[in-house]
């Protein structure tokens, strides 16, 4: 393992004691399990990765109208009141 430091404030500090004394583990085995939780719940993809899935569907979806550029406020207004009507 690598040893880290980090600073909590009071109040992380409290509620992780009182904690480790519940669950009968140490503050350092409380932080790992809550970052392995984090790094299994958050979605880790990189700036590059993002933008080639933005790319990869322009494109790919047609509306079959041919003046969307033209009124684009209104298409987005009916669609939100057949939405909303549902």
């Amino acid at each position: 393992m690598i040893r880290t430091q980090i600073q909590l404030t009071e109040q992380q500090t409290n509620a992780l004691k009182e904690l480790a004394h519940r669950e009968n583990a140490s503050i350092a085995e409380l932080t790992r399990r809550a970052i392995d939780y984090w790094l299994e719940t958050v979605d880790v993809v990189s700036v590059k990765e993002r933008r080639q899935r933005a790319l990869a569907v322009v494109g790919r979806f047609h509306s079959g109208q041919s003046d969307i550029s033209e009124r684009h406020d209104a298409y987005l207004a009916e669609a939100y009141d057949t939405w909303s009507s549902s």
